[in-house]
């Protein structure tokens, strides 16, 4: 019998989705049947995925959110289920990173991708499921972490130690609420071409770089979409705490 990842009847919120992986997860849970609340903080770019989704047959709502700023996230979730219903599925895909040696990292710049890696999808995560457990509903939490969770990326010293965080907190409140029928798991894709790095590997060492994986390339967004889905659906009930590596082999 074939996996059942359709997810018509099902309402998501999905982070960052203003563009790319974002932007392509929200398309992709709706082109699955889900209702898709997508956010982010450039609120023109949000109209612009719900009516391309809405062109192709779905139903979505724009909902403006800043993920670093605490207080307006359960109003921004007030806002996706009034128009969509309850939340089932929440893909926390929103992050930044910056670039430099350790030593050159501000503490403003520390704090900043802490607030947006890691603090935004703890708040998130555990505002959703406090409301999943109080409706006694069974949901999906997936956190989008990156290889660089459990290996050296050098240059992104605080990337990786939010996206470790990010796996770590994963696991916790995969245990935590795994009597509660929330699963919780992470994504950690390699290296993908998006508007965040695409600049970098057009020079020279980000050229040097590509060469030296394994396969010489990058992977495409695409190559989530048969994970993502998985983990979004009723075929990954048993499916909770882990840490799901999809990087074309950039890691070995």
């Amino acid at each position: 019998m074939a996996s059942n990842t359709n997810l018509t009847g099902k309402a998501a919120f999905v982070t960052g989705a203003t563009s790319g992986l974002g932007r392509h997860f929200a398309r992709l849970l709706a082109g699955a049947g889900a209702a898709v609340a997508v956010s982010g903080r450039r609120a023109e770019r949000l109209a612009d995925v719900a009516a391309e989704i809405e062109a192709a047959g779905g139903k979505a709502a724009a909902v403006p959110l800043d993920v670093t700023d605490a207080a307006a996230i359960a109003p921004a979730l007030d806002a996706a289920e009034a128009a969509l219903g309850p939340i089932d599925i929440l893909v926390n895909n929103a992050g930044l990173s910056v670039q430099g040696l350790a030593i050159d990292v501000s503490a403003a710049d520390f704090d900043l991708v802490m607030a947006t890696n890691l603090r935004a999808p703890f708040l998130l995560a555990t505002e959703v499921g406090r409301r999943m457990i109080a409706a006694k509903r069974e949901g999906r939490i997936i956190n989008i972490a990156s290889i660089g969770a459990y290996r050296v990326l050098p240059g992104v010293t605080p990337y990786c130690i939010s996206k470790a965080g990010v796996a770590m907190m994963t696991q916790c409140l995969a245990r935590e609420w795994a009597r509660k029928g929330i699963n919780v798991n992470a994504l950690c894709p390699g290296f993908i071409e998006t508007e965040l790095n695409g600049e970098w590997f057009t020079t020279d060492k980000g050229k040097a770089q590509i060469a030296g994986f394994p396969r010489k390339r990058l992977a495409q967004e695409s190559d989530l979409d048969g994970m993502l889905l998985l983990l979004a659906s009723d075929a990954a009930r048993a499916i909770t705490g882990s840490l799901l590596t999809v990087d074309d082999g950039q890691a070995l």
